[in-house]
């Protein structure tokens, strides 16, 4: 598995941001992933040393289309927190 495999996207929420400020990042990962392989792609796609990584299973949330019920898919989310001397994430492109 190669590390874009591993890392899927970034997670864009209020909290998330504000936990960016004390180098904490939270990346959607693959579901089979595991905190080695997790760090090991943080390490090699953004050049940065991660000091611990905190994983959590995500359920799906009940969805209604009328008579109609449905979950959304289950996902895998990852807080990854970085050295203090390590460089920050630029997630954004800042111009």
């Amino acid at each position: 598995m190669s590390a874009r495999d591993v890392i899927i996207r970034p997670v864009i929420t209020e909290s998330s941001m504000d936990a960016m400020s004390d180098k904490k990042y939270t990346f959607d990962v693959a579901l089979d992933a595991n905190k080695v392989l997790v760090r090991q792609a943080i390490e090699e796609i953004f050049g940065v040393k991660v000091k611990k990584v905190n994983i959590m299973n995500v359920s799906g949330k009940k969805k209604r289309q009328g008579r109609y019920v449905g979950t959304t898919a289950k996902r895998r989310k990852a807080i990854i927190t970085l050295t203090d001397d390590s460089d920050e994430i630029k997630i954004f492109d800042e111009e």
